[in-house]
């Protein structure tokens, strides 16, 4: 994740075209993750789709010609990230996503705009809170409240836990873009700093899942877990960031966040048809809510309206 760009350009229906494929990948991982949750259990598709990821980049970067760091500093950095950006985060929604629905796990997925307001507000002295981000969070924590509903009141069981596991995971994506922030200063590529976050997040997850999971002794997977494997390794990781890389260099990190809104409805739509998941009017409610949230955050709709025609 990235810092926002300050300059909000418009983009090229070429550039609005990557954006729809990009939310077709990363909304597709929740499918992806449905079907590969049937036979492998959580930690080890974690360590399955960021191992095989950070393959497919270094040969990517080697390709490239791409230089990457070899100093500790970049490395502790890479594992800060990859601790924050896909560790944390994957587990907790793979987890979650063993007893919610994709599509709903896609919407809780959405609030990490609504909590990088508020971290970033916290931790950075350039990205502070307006009226305007505060609606927008307001909004969005009533569209999760929305989508929660009187369940959470009853006790916690496991639906409610596993959406908070949900809405803790973009809590993580927020805290990894203020972290992410440095590597722009220190001048890392971020093709190479992709690269370094995977391979980090690699290497830190092979003991857990060796202690905890054992796959091992696991009955061989059918094919149709591997191919979800393949999907999310080299279509929702690998692919997805080679496309989120080039959209940031040329439309900007503030244009980027619009893909928040469509993740959710190919994640949904992908859950519905093939995976027969059915979400409530309350869950489209919630959605509605926190898309109006993020409406009020970016910032732009509210200008144009502000601004007289020409």
């Amino acid at each position: 994740m990235t810092p926002p760009d300050p300059i909000n350009r418009a983009m090229t229906a070429g550039q609005w075209g990557l954006l729809l494929v990009l939310s077709v990948l990363w909304g597709g991982s929740f499918f992806f993750n449905g079907l590969g949750l049937r036979a492998f259990p959580p930690l080890t598709l974690v360590l399955l789709r960021v191992g095989l990821a950070a393959v497919i980049l270094w040969a990517v970067i080697r390709a490239a010609g791409v230089a990457m760091p070899r100093d500790r500093a970049s490395w502790l950095a890479f594992s800060g990230m990859g601790l924050l950006n896909n560790v944390v985060p994957f587990g907790l929604i793979v987890w979650g996503q063993t007893h919610i629905a994709s599509g709903l796990a896609s919407i809780l997925n959405a609030t990490a705009p609504l909590f990088t307001v508020i971290v970033a507000h916290l931790l950075t002295g350039d990205e502070k809170m307006t009226g305007g981000r505060l609606a927008g969070v307001l909004l969005g924590l009533a569209g999760v409240a929305v989508m929660i509903g009187p369940t959470a009141l009853a006790g916690l069981g496991l639906d409610v836990a596993a959406q908070g596991a949900c809405l803790a995971a973009a809590l993580s994506y927020a805290f990894a873009g203020v972290f992410g922030r440095r590597f722009r200063r220190i001048g890392i590529a971020p093709l190479a700093t992709a690269t370094g976050q995977v391979t980090a997040s690699t290497i830190m997850l092979v003991p857990l899942v060796a202690l905890v999971d054992q796959p091992w002794t696991l009955a061989a997977p059918p094919a149709t877990a591997w191919a979800a494997i393949v999907g999310l390794a080299a279509l929702s990781t690998a692919l997805a960031y080679a496309i989120y890389f080039r959209l940031l260099a040329t439309a900007g990190a503030t244009n980027l966040l619009l893909v928040t809104f469509l993740l959710p409805v190919s994640a949904i739509l992908l859950g519905w048809l093939v995976l027969g998941e059915r979400l409530d009017a309350g869950h489209f409610a919630g959605m509605a809510l926190i898309g109006a949230g993020l409406v009020a955050i970016d910032g732009r709709l509210a200008a144009r309206l502000r601004s007289p025609p020409p």
